[in-house]
Parts: structure tokens; sequence; C-alpha cells
């Protein structure tokens, strides 16, 4: 297939995937008859108690805490609790703006299957009744389009309910704030401005604490592999949650092993557990020595080594978001998702996006299931010479 017509393929086929289907269309009028009964707030209400929901993973995330530090400095005797999923719960834990971390299994963001059409109401009315007990009297949904979370706040009482006017979030909220297509972290600071004003993108506060017991977990681990407190250190996470975002393993290679070369630099590959195999098919086409520390890190500890680095580099993921916190210039490679909405928060010059020309790019479809990969090259078109040049324009920013 030529590339032109790869494009009409895969721009169709996206199309196909963003309309909504029929059962969301029942969905929605459910979600309005849902909106329309009644609910009796919570009295008497904690009125400097506020909810923030975020269901998301690591990445989105952390481009919220922006936000939250703007809450919390604009109102230093108001209790915020974070309502997010078990796999947030620890990276948010780390600020101390936030007083306290609860979790839920959030549907559709768990990853585990939904046992029937009924599982996510019924978990919303649980959810909701543990709600009411604690007492609220704000909760802001910022993830914009969830409907479930914003749900979940109505059907708890919370008398005021800020987030994004999108059809099926809107009828809960008793604030809608019309959507606009920038980066989430703008969207995230613009629920906020109630209490804190308007806050103007550089003045945004973008950092992850990094602990010092993190610190000297990962200066350990360095020395046992030969690594010196004074040596370079680059960091390469090449995995990320879907084979669409996926770059040539044969091409990590060669960025590592020149990498390693020109700047006299230790290379080290960092991932989960399921990201091992990856690191290992990577490290078999080297020439120069690595580090690899990928499965031996949490959150917090993985903070600490990219705070170490000169460098961090990988596609679009929710550990090259930490690195930009934890301001080390990074180097993100992009494709289906959008980079004007997710892109690493902080200066172009210190966070540098590559990205093919591809027409279909970017398609914000992530899983193309068992799609061919040779119909997605959007990542792997980057060219290593876009990878090499980036990477030592964003080292020698450091």
């Amino acid at each position: 297939m030529d590339r032109e017509a790869l494009v009409l393929r895969n721009s169709s086929m996206a199309t196909a995937f963003h309309a909504m289907p029929l059962k969301h269309y029942v969905r929605r009028a459910m979600l309005h008859f849902i909106a329309g009964m009644p609910v009796f707030p919570i009295k008497p209400r904690p009125a400097n108690r506020i909810l923030l929901i975020r269901p998301d993973h690591l990445g989105d995330v952390l481009l919220t805490t922006p936000a939250i530090h703007a809450l919390r400095a604009a109102h230093p005797k108001a209790e915020l609790h974070a309502l997010v999923g078990h796999w947030s719960a620890a990276p948010l834990a780390s600020y101390p703006e936030i007083d306290q971390v609860l979790t839920l299994p959030f549907p559709g963001f768990s990853r585990l299957p939904k046992d029937s059409w009924r599982s996510p109401y019924q978990l919303a009315l649980s959810a909701a009744r543990n709600l009411r007990r604690i007492g609220y009297g704000s909760a802001i949904i910022f993830r914009p389009d969830h409907w479930w979370g914003a749900m979940v706040a109505y059907l708890a009482g919370i008398p005021e309910r800020i987030g994004y006017d999108l059809p099926d979030t809107a009828p809960f909220l008793t604030k809608a704030i019309p959507h606009q297509h920038d980066h989430a972290v703008t969207q995230s600071l613009r629920l906020v401005e109630a209490w804190t004003g308007t806050i103007t993108p550089e003045n945004a506060f973008y950092r992850f604490p990094i602990d010092h017991v993190d610190r000297s977990y990962v200066d350990g681990y360095l020395q046992e592999w030969g690594i010196s407190p004074d040596r370079p250190v680059i960091c390469i996470h090449p995995g990320s949650g879907t084979w669409v975002k996926h770059w040539a393993e044969d091409k990590w290679a060669v960025v590592a092993d020149t990498l390693a070369e020109q700047l006299d630099a230790a290379i080290v590959f960092t991932g989960g557990d399921h990201e091992l195999q990856l690191i290992k098919r990577i490290t078999a086409n080297m020439k120069q020595m690595y580090c690899v520390i990928a499965g031996e890190t949490h959150v917090g500890q993985l903070g600490a080594l990219f705070s170490r680095a000169r460098v961090v580099l990988g596609p679009d993921s929710g550990p090259l978001h930490l690195a930009a916190a934890v301001g080390t210039p990074t180097v993100t490679l992009f494709g289906p998702a959008d980079p004007v909405e997710f892109g690493p928060w902080g200066s172009p010059q210190k966070h540098m996006v590559l990205t093919s020309n591809i027409g279909c790019r970017p398609c914000r479809v992530i899983d193309w299931a068992d799609d061919d990969p040779e119909n997605h090259p959007c990542v792997r078109e980057i060219s290593l010479a876009q990878v090499l040049d980036a990477a030592r324009r964003a080292a020698s920013s450091h």
C-alpha cells in the first residue's frame, strides 16, 4: 500500500473508531435520566474539603499536579483529597499538597474486564455512599470526558461539581466550563480558577518531589553496576502501554551506543517487568556497556534516577512526564497521541518532541488491536538522525 492510500485508510478507520456507537447514545440518555433524579446534598457539609477526581495513569496524573499546587497555594487551609486508581496512589502520596489519597478501581482504567454492564453503576453507587460519609463541599473532575467520576460526585451529594462541558459529563456538574483543545496542564489549571484566579503557563509549578531515601537507593544501584556518582547518565525508557508507540529496537541500540561513546555517558534502561524482554532485545545489539534497572524501581526511585540523568529518551509515556517533572531534559517520540495536549510540560528547547510527517497523525487511537503494525509507522518513521540530534541538544541544555 502506498503512503497516500495508507493515510486515507488510517484516517477513515480513526474516524470510525471515534464515532459514537448506538449503545453510547443509549447510555447518554440513561445518564441524563440519572442526572435528573433528586439527590439530597450532604448536611452539614465541610465547604473547605475538596475532592480531586483523576482516574488516569501516571502521565495524566502528573499533568494535574500544577493545578493541585496552585489550589493549595491559594487555599492553604483547605482539605484536599485525591480520588485516583490504586495505580496512581503512590505518586500522588508524595505530594505534600494532598491531605488524603483515596483509591477506586475506576471502570475503563483498571485493565480488568467488567462483570456485566451493571457493574460500573453498582460501583458508582457504592463509591458515592462512601464519599457521602466523608462529606465534601466541592468536587473537581479533572479528566474532561470522565462522566463516571462526575456521576459519582453527583450521587454523593457533593454540592459543587466542576468539570468540562462535554455531553456525558455536563449533566452532573454545577459548573461546566467550555472545553478547549490545549495542553492537559492548562486544562487542569482552568478548572481551579474559581479558587486560584487565572494562572499563566509560565507560572505553573510542575515538579515531582524526590525523597532522599529513593536517591540513595539509585546511587547504590548504579554503583553496583560500576557507575560512579560523577559519571554522566543517559536514560532510555523504550516501552509504552501500546505497541503502536514503539520505535525500532535496532535504532534504540544504535542511539544507546552512539550517545555512550560521544557523551562518555552510562546508558541506563528503565521500564517495568513486562518490558524486560524488549530491553533484552535492544541490548543484544549493543556494543557499549549499559545498565538495566527495569523492574527494580517504584515511581519515586525512578524519579530519583531521572533527576540524575542528563537526558531521558523514549516514546510518549508516563515515565517521560516524570522525567520532565524532576527537571531533566527529555526527548519524546510521538505517534498517535497529540503532543499539543499531552506533550512534556516545559520549554521546547529542553523537552524535545519528535514526530513523523505522515498525514494521519495524530489519530488519537492508541489501541489498534490486532491490525498489522506495518500499517501504523508513525513512530517508526522518526529517523535515527532526528533522535540523535535531539538527544545531543537536550543533553547540552541540562
